[in-house]
């Protein structure tokens, strides 16, 4: 089937992939069967965080529509139902992502509020995805929200990776790092997650709030160092008291919690897989997990790809590359219009340098990639000579990190609104 792609025909079959991959994470979809029995006599108190929390508030109140229920969710501010209904019985409460705000603050200490009190009959659903630790960021005490959002910013201008981020803001927390279980004993804790980071750490998801944290202040004060962070004076006295730990493994409050994956990563790459195959190609799954800085990983999946091309090593064409997890972009000094999604494909087009037969898409299956309206773009084999036929040079836009404007000017962003889903970014090279 060599040569049988064109440009209309790649397109298509990449936008396909994509939505398999939503598809598969769909809470709508997937969340009833992790379900148990509701309690016979005790309350159902419904509560969580995350970018899909309005879908999987949604997808418990079909599946139980007798089962009395209370709780709010966490959702970021234009992440809402297509056509919510008319009457809730699962509040959903608006905040906003990356960087926090006071409604989501008053929103944390009100689910922390809707968990105490319990008795050991109740249950308590939390429903966790990504952008969690945002959404619901609860100053630990002595700590105020101007601070925790000076240090949100710091976090996100580092360049750590997710695990990193998240060990620190545990420690700066009232409500992360298994504390909304412990403030929920000692009824029983159902977490149902939505994973969106590497290795589906329950832990790191949105900050664990559920889930006892392994980590230590020591290694949050190593970290800071380690990423030379200028930190509100505030905080680093918070980090350097170190008065009260995170509850971890062993702890007996936590004794009654449980978790279970319903969507991650790799399920969605493993349906764009299965999509691949009906569409005659040969998909290779590189991994869920692949990390870095954005522009170098694009320009290692270029390699790949030629190499696909040239050898059919590691796999022959028509062949399909498929990949997730979060790169990274380091930022220094003034910035474009970016993501990691578009900046990675950029690197990868680069990398390229106008190899006929391939094609890629790389997006956040969020529906946002960074803080463009677009949740990635699709890269083609003339995309560096349409840009620069525009008199736009594809390398001053990845230097200046303003990809997803030279994407745009192509005509080539991938818009799908939010999805209500999120399992992080995933990528697909058509090698025809």
């Amino acid at each position: 089937m060599a040569g049988t792609w064109d440009d209309a025909s790649a397109r298509a079959a990449l936008l396909r992939l994509f939505e398999a991959g939503v598809r598969a994470a769909d809470p709508l979809a997937v969340l009833a069967a992790h379900l148990p029995a509701p309690p016979k006599a005790g309350r159902v108190v419904v509560v969580g965080v995350g970018k899909a929390a309005a879908k999987m508030a949604l997808a418990v109140e079909q599946a139980w529509p007798q089962v009395p229920l209370s709780g709010l969710v966490i959702a970021p501010h234009g992440a809402d139902l297509p056509h919510p209904p008319a009457r809730r019985r699962i509040p959903v409460r608006f905040a906003s992502h990356p960087v926090p705000d006071a409604q989501g603050a008053a929103a944390a200490a009100e689910i922390l509020a809707a968990v105490r009190g319990l008795s050991a009959g109740d249950l308590v659903l939390f429903l966790v995805s990504g952008g969690g630790s945002a959404l619901s960021t609860l100053p630990a005490p002595g700590l105020t929200l101007d601070d925790l959002i000076a240090v949100n910013r710091e976090l996100l201008r580092c360049g750590a990776p997710i695990d990193h981020m998240n060990c620190i803001r545990k420690h700066l927390s009232a409500f992360s790092g298994g504390r909304v279980a412990a403030a929920a004993h000692p009824a029983e804790v159902l977490t149902l997650a939505i994973s969106d980071v590497p290795g589906d750490d329950p832990a790191v998801i949105a900050s664990g709030p559920t889930v006892a944290d392994p980590t230590t202040f020591a290694e949050a004060r190593a970290l800071v160092a380690h990423y030379r962070m200028r930190l509100p004076e505030a905080a680093l006295r918070h980090l350097e008291r170190a008065e009260e730990e995170t509850p971890k493994p062993g702890d007996p409050r936590l004794a009654g919690a449980v978790l279970r994956m319903i969507a991650t990563p790799m399920m969605a790459l493993r349906a764009m897989a299965e999509e691949g195959r009906a569409m005659g190609l040969a998909p290779l799954v590189l991994g869920d997990a692949l990390e870095g800085e954005a522009r170098e990983l694009g320009k290692a999946l270029g390699g790949i790809a030629l190499s696909c091309a040239t050898h059919g090593v590691p796999v022959a064409r028509p062949a399909l590359l498929l990949s997730g997890g979060e790169t990274t972009v380091t930022i220094e000094g003034a910035a474009g219009e970016g993501g990691r999604g578009t900046e990675t494909l950029l690197g990868l087009a680069l990398a390229l340098n106008g190899a006929p037969g391939i094609w890629a898409l790389c997006c956040d299956t969020d529906g946002i990639d960074g803080r463009s309206e677009a949740a990635g773009a699709i890269a083609t084999p003339d995309t560096l000579a349409r840009a620069r036929a525009l008199g736009r040079d594809p390398r001053v836009a990845l230097a200046g990190h303003d990809s997803t404007g030279l994407f745009r000017a192509l005509g080539d962003l991938v818009v799908t609104g939010p999805t209500l889903t999120n399992v992080n970014d995933v990528r697909a090279l058509l090698i025809g």
